[in-house]
C-alpha cells in the first residue's frame, strides 16, 4: 500500500525555476486521507488525487505540470482550459508538462476516466490560487485591499495601475499552497471551460509534425529487436547467435533467456533476429475453443430459491479476449548518460514505468527519467513498461541510445488482452414488471459495473477470479462492458418474458436512477423508439449503463442479412450525461469513438489461440472497425452544470453491444448471448 506520503514530490525548486525560470510557484498539497491505493498484485485499482504544479513565468506564460498523459483523449486541451479559466487568461498564454517524471509531481498514472474529475479541479484550484497569490502581490505593492482589485487577461488591474502577471511574478519565489476553499468559477459563468475549444498542438498532428514516441531519432542510436519465445510460457533450451554476430554493425546482447540485437536499422536489427539460431521447450496450453469451461471451471451456482407463481430465468453470458490495437504500438527510445537512463516511451504510467524499469535494471528509481510524448491511444493497454525495459537493457549493453518499437503482431502476441469472461445471472420477475430477485457470477473479467443500477431488493452479484491462460489487464471500461453486455441483455429478456416494453421495464426499475432515466428518455425521443416501426428484416434495441461518473443510453436499428446472416448496425442513437461539460465537441469525440470501439467488440473481435500461440496476430486476420461499418451516428449531449464533471473515457463503450444484441433479437427471435454477437449460420 502506497501513499502519497511514500512518493513526495521530487521536484526541488531549484531544478523547476532552472527549467522554467523565475516567477511565481505555486504548489497544490495532496490533502491528508486522499492518498489512493495501490494494490501490488493487480496494480492500482484507484487513480491518485495529485498534487498540481503551476508556473508563472517572467513573460506572463503559465506553464502547467502534471503526471497526466495525453493518450488521444484532448487532457492537455481541458486542462489548458482549466488552468485559462481560473487565471482569467487565454488559451494560448498556458502551456502544459505531462508525464516527464523528472519535472511533474508523482501521479499514479492516466486511467480511469480521473483526469477530468480528479485533476482538472485540482489544476483550477492551483490556478485560482496563483490568481489570489498574483492579487495579494499587487494589493502590497501598490498598498490598497486586494478586494478593490480585478484580474482580467493576464493583468491585475486597480486605481493605482495594471501590473502584468510576468511583472507581478518577476524575481519572486513565492509558493503558496491551495486554498482548499479558493473561490472557483461557476459553471454557469464559464468564459472558456465549458467551450469547445480546438485540440491543443493539431496542426502538428494532422500535418505529421507531431514527433510520437516511434519517431524520437537520437544522433547515433541504433534500433533494437528481442528475440521472443514461440508460443506463451516456452523455455529456451539452446541458441546459437553466431551468424548474428557476424553481420556488419550489429549487436548481440545475452543475458540469460534475454535475447536481443541492436543495429543501425530497424530492418538490419529484424533481419539479424532471423539469424539466431534458437530452440525452444513448449509448455502445454489450452485453445479458445475451451476457454470458458476453463475460466467457469467446476463452479455452479445454484439458482435461488423463489414462489412457485413467480417464474425464474437463468441464462450464461460469455465474452473472448480482445486486443487494444492501439494506432501507436508499444515503443521506447532509452539513453544513457552515466548512470542515469532518459527514456521517451508511450505509456499511461509514467510513475509506474519508472520503477519497472529501477527493478529490472537493478538500479535507483531516481536514475530512472520517463518522458511521455503525447501517444497514439492506450485505451487501458499501456500500463506496463515492457519496451521501456527492454530499450534501457539493450542500451546499457552496447552503449548507445537504442529504439525499440514493436511491431504489429508484437504487439497482438505479447500486450496483454481484455480479459474473456463468463457471467451466470438468475432473476425473477413478477407479471407487472417489478423486479424480485437478481443474482449475477462473473468468471475472470472483473468486478467493475457488476452491481445492478436497477430497482431489487438484496441484489447478490459476485466476481471469481480465474486462472487465465494469456496476459490480461485493463482495457477500456474494464469489465464494466461484459457485465452490462450481460444485464442488458437479461433485462431484455426479462421484458419479453413478461410482453413489456423494454424502455418502459427499464424505467419502471430505475426509480432511483434519475439520471439514467433521463438519458434513456433522451435518447428514446431522438431515436423514435415508440412512433415508428422497424422494416422488414431490420430490428430496434436499446441498452444502457453507467460508470464512472457517466450515464450513457444508445439506441440502435441494425439490418440483418437472412443469407449470409451479417449484422449491420444502420443507426445509432447516444445520449450521455457526465456533469457539466468541459468541451462539447471533444467530448462528442469521446462518445463516439467510444460507441465505434465498442462496435468492434460487439460484433467483430475475438483473440484466436492455440498450443500457446495467437492465431490471428494481425490486422488481415483480426478484424476491426472499417469506415463502411460506421452507422448514422447522432449524439445528444446533457449538459447538467449543477453537477461536477466526470471523465467520459470509458462509459459510453458500454451500451452499444448489448442494444445491438436486442436489435437482433427484435429483428430475429434469436437471443446471442456471447461477444462478438454471431448468428448461427
Amino acid at each position: 500500500m502506497i501513499s502519497a506520503e511514500q512518493h513526495p514530490i521530487e521536484l526541488s525548486r531549484r531544478k523547476l525555476l532552472k527549467v522554467l525560470g523565475s516567477g511565481l510557484l505555486v504548489a497544490a498539497f495532496v490533502p491528508e486521507g486522499l492518498a489512493n491505493l495501490i494494490d501490488q498484485r493487480r496494480g492500482p485499482q484507484l487513480p491518485q488525487v495529485v498534487s498540481a504544479w503551476i508556473h508563472v513565468g517572467t513573460d506572463g506564460k503559465v506553464t502547467v505540470l502534471t503526471g497526466k498523459v495525453e493518450v488521444g483523449q484532448n487532457a492537455r486541451t481541458s486542462l489548458t482550459q482549466a488552468a485559462a479559466e481560473e487565471l482569467h487568461i487565454s488559451p494560448e498564454s498556458v502551456r502544459v508538462i505531462m508525464g516527464d517524471t523528472d519535472l511533474v509531481p508523482y501521479d499514479m498514472g492516466t486511467f480511469g476516466s480521473m483526469t477530468t474529475p480528479n485533476m482538472v479541479p485540482q489544476i483550477r484550484r492551483a490556478a485560482a490560487s496563483a490568481r489570489e497569490a498574483l492579487v495579494d502581490i499587487a494589493s502590497k505593492k501598490w498598498g490598497v485591499d486586494g478586494k478593490t482589485l480585478r484580474v482580467e487577461n493576464g493583468h491585475v488591474i486597480g486605481q493605482k495601475g495594471s501590473a502584468s502577471f510576468g511583472e507581478l511574478a518577476s524575481g519572486k519565489a513565492i509558493s503558496a499552497p491551495i486554498d482548499a476553499a479558493v473561490a472557483l468559477t461557476p459553471a454557469t459563468d464559464w468564459k472558456v471551460l465549458g467551450t469547445s475549444l480546438p485540440k491543443i498542438d493539431a496542426r502538428e498532428f494532422v500535418t505529421g509534425k507531431h514527433v510520437y514516441s516511434s519517431d524520437v531519432r537520437i544522433p547515433g542510436m541504433l534500433h533494437g529487436k528481442v528475440l521472443r519465445a514461440p508460443s506463451y510460457g516456452a523455455k529456451l533450451k539452446s541458441i546459437d547467435t553466431s551468424k548474428a554476430k557476424a553481420m556488419s554493425g550489429v549487436h548481440v546482447v545475452e543475458e540469460g533467456e534475454f535475447i536481443a540485437v541492436a543495429a543501425p536499422t530497424s530492418h538490419q536489427a529484424q533481419q539479424a533476429i532471423y539469424a539466431i539460431k534458437a530452440e525452444w521447450t513448449p509448455a502445454e496450453q489450452p485453445s479458445s475453443k475451451d476457454i470458458f469451461k476453463l475460466l467457469r471451471g467446476n463452479e455452479q451456482t445454484p439458482a435461488p430459491q423463489m414462489p412457485a407463481d413467480v417464474p425464474q430465468i437463468g441464462d450464461t453470458y460469455t465474452c473472448a479476449y480482445i486486443a487494444h490495437v492501439p494506432l501507436e504500438p508499444r515503443a521506447a527510445v532509452a539513453e544513457w548518460k552515466g548512470s542515469k537512463v532518459t527514456i521517451q516511451t508511450g505509456t499511461q504510467r509514467p510513475f509506474g514505468v519508472r520503477p519497472e524499469v529501477a527493478t529490472a535494471l537493478g538500479i535507483p528509481e531516481a536514475d530512472v527519467r520517463v518522458l511521455v510524448p503525447d501517444t497514439g491511444s492506450g485505451y487501458g493497454g499501456k500500463h506496463s513498461g515492457e519496451t521501456a525495459i527492454e530499450a534501457a537493457r539493450i542500451a546499457k549493453a552496447v552503449g548507445k541510445a537504442v529504439s525499440v518499437v514493436w511491431t504489429r503482431q508484437e504487439e497482438f502476441s505479447f500486450a496483454y488482452f481484455r480479459p474473456a469472461g463468463v457471467d451466470q445471472i438468475y432473476s425473477a420477475v413478477k407479471k407487472d414488471g417489478t423486479l424480485v430477485t437478481w443474482e449475477c457470477d462473473n468468471y475472470n473479467s472483473g468486478p467493475p459495473g457488476i452491481e445492478t443500477p436497477y430497482d431489487v431488493e438484496s441484489p447478490r452479484v459476485q466476481s471469481h477470479p480465474s486462472h487465465s491462460p494469456l496476459r490480461q489487464g485493463s482495457y477500456r471500461c474494464l469489465g464494466a462492458t461484459f457485465n452490462n453486455f450481460a444485464r442488458e441483455t437479461h433485462m431484455d429478456r426479462l421484458a419479453h418474458e413478461i410482453g413489456m416494453d423494454s424502455l418502459e421495464f427499464r424505467l419502471k426499475n430505475l426509480q432511483k436512477m434519475p439520471r439514467l432515466q433521463a438519458v434513456l428518455k433522451a435518447a428514446a425521443e431522438r431515436f423514435g423508439w415508440a412512433t415508428t416501426k422497424a422494416p422488414a428484416g431490420h430490428g430496434y434495441g436499446l441498452a444502457c449503463g453507467t460508470d464512472k461518473g457517466g450515464y450513457i443510453a444508445t439506441f440502435v436499428e441494425v439490418a440483418v442479412d437472412t443469407d449470409t446472416k451479417a449484422i449491420r448496425v444502420v443507426r445509432a442513437v447516444n445520449t450521455f450525461e457526465c456533469g457539466a461539460i468541459l468541451n462539447p465537441d471533444h467530448l462528442r469525440n469521446q462518445i463516439e469513438g467510444g460507441v465505434l470501439m465498442g462496435l468492434g467488440g460487439a460484433l467483430f473481435e475475438a483473440i484466436e489461440f492455440e498450443n500457446g500461440r495467437i492465431l490471428n496476430n494481425r490486422l488481415s486476420r483480426y478484424r476491426v472497425p472499417r469506415f463502411s461499418d460506421v452507422p448514422k451516428l447522432e449524439t445528444i449531449l446533457l449538459d447538467r452544470k449543477d453537477l461536477p464533471s466526470a471523465g467520459a473515457g470509458e462509459a459510453p463503450i458500454m451500451a452499444i453491444a448489448p442494444a445491438i444484441g436486442n436489435a437482433v433479437f427484435a429483428a430475429t427471435n434469436v437471443r446471442l448471448k456471447s461477444m462478438p454477437l454471431r448468428l448461427p449460420t
